[in-house]
C-alpha cells in the first residue's frame, strides 16, 4: 500500500522533505479535520480518491489517474515540443498531471479519442501488438478507395491489421471528424496497432488520399460525441479493459505500436 507521504507528494506536486516539514509543523488535516503528522501511515488504494488539506490546499489524494481527452487538431501528443502547443499541456489541471503518459499517439492532424495513464503495465499492454487493441477511426477522403486485396502491404512493407473497413455517409461521421468540402468518400475503418500515419498510408496504398482524421474508438472506449475538442474526463481504463488477453504473433510483428 502506498504510504501517506508519497501520495502528497505525488498529488501536490512537492518533494518528499517538504511533506515531511508540512506533517510536522501540524499543515496536513484528514478529511474529517483532524491532522496528520505520519508521513508513514499505509493508505488503502480501495479507499481513495480522498480528499486532504495541505497548507491550505485541498485535493483529491490518488493513487493512479486515467484520463479520456479529446485531442483537437494543431496539437501533438509529445510531453514537450519546441514547435507545436502539445495535448499533454491541456491536461495540466488533472490530478497526477506530472505522472501521465498518453496510451499511443495521434499526430498533429489527426483528432479525436486519446487516453492517458499513470500505470505503465497497462499502458505497455494497451500499446504493445500482442494485445491487439483496436482502434476505430473516421476518415474524410478525397477519393474512394480501391478493394482490399488478400494481402495489403505498405510502402515499407508493413501489413496492416485491418479488422474492418466500410464506406459510411457523412452524417455517420463522428462529430468530432473535421468536415471537409472536397471530399467524395467517407470510411470507418478498424486496425490493431498503430503505427506512424498508418491509417493515412492504408488509404494511400488503396489508391486514395484521407482529407481529415479522427479516432474515435479505443478497444471498448468511445469518444463522447458531446466532448469538445481539447477537453478531457476522468475514465477507470482497469475497468473498460479488465478482461484483455494477449494474442499470439509472430517475432517480426512483436514491435510496440500507438
Amino acid at each position: 500500500m502506498p504510504r501517506l507521504d508519497i501520495l502528497i507528494a505525488r498529488n501536490f506536486g512537492i518533494s518528499r522533505s517538504a511533506v515531511t516539514r508540512l506533517l510536522r509543523a501540524g499543515a496536513v488535516r484528514a478529511p474529517d479535520g483532524g491532522r496528520l503528522d505520519d508521513g508513514r501511515l499505509q493508505v488503502e488504494p480501495s479507499t481513495l480518491p480522498w480528499p486532504i488539506e495541505v497548507d491550505g490546499v485541498t485535493r483529491q489524494l490518488h493513487a493512479r489517474f486515467e484520463v479520456l481527452q479529446h485531442k483537437p487538431l494543431g496539437v501533438v501528443t509529445a510531453q514537450r515540443d519546441d514547435r507545436h502547443p502539445t495535448a499533454y499541456a491541456l491536461l495540466a489541471d488533472a490530478p497526477l498531471f506530472r505522472e501521465l503518459r498518453s496510451v499511443g499517439r495521434l499526430d498533429l492532424d489527426t483528432s479525436g479519442l486519446l487516453l492517458w495513464t499513470t500505470d505503465g503495465t497497462l499502458l505497455h499492454r494497451l500499446t504493445h501488438p500482442r494485445w491487439g487493441v483496436e482502434r476505430c477511426y473516421h476518415a474524410a477522403l478525397s477519393a474512394p478507395w480501391q478493394p482490399l486485396p488478400d494481402e495489403l502491404a505498405l510502402d515499407d512493407g508493413h501489413r496492416p491489421d485491418i479488422v474492418e473497413l466500410t464506406a459510411i455517409g457523412p452524417e455517420q461521421c463522428h462529430p468530432a471528424l473535421r468536415p471537409e468540402p472536397d471530399a467524395v468518400a467517407h470510411a470507418s475503418i478498424t486496425i490493431t496497432g498503430g503505427r506512424f500515419h498508418e491509417v493515412r498510408r492504408i488509404f494511400a496504398a488503396l489508391g486514395s488520399h484521407v482529407l481529415s482524421l479522427c479516432r474515435v474508438r479505443f478497444g471498448g472506449v468511445t469518444l463522447p460525441p458531446t466532448l469538445a475538442p481539447a477537453q478531457w474526463q476522468p475514465i477507470d481504463l482497469r475497468a473498460h479493459f479488465r478482461g484483455l488477453t494477449p494474442r499470439d504473433l509472430d517475432v517480426a510483428d512483436d514491435d510496440p505500436a500507438s
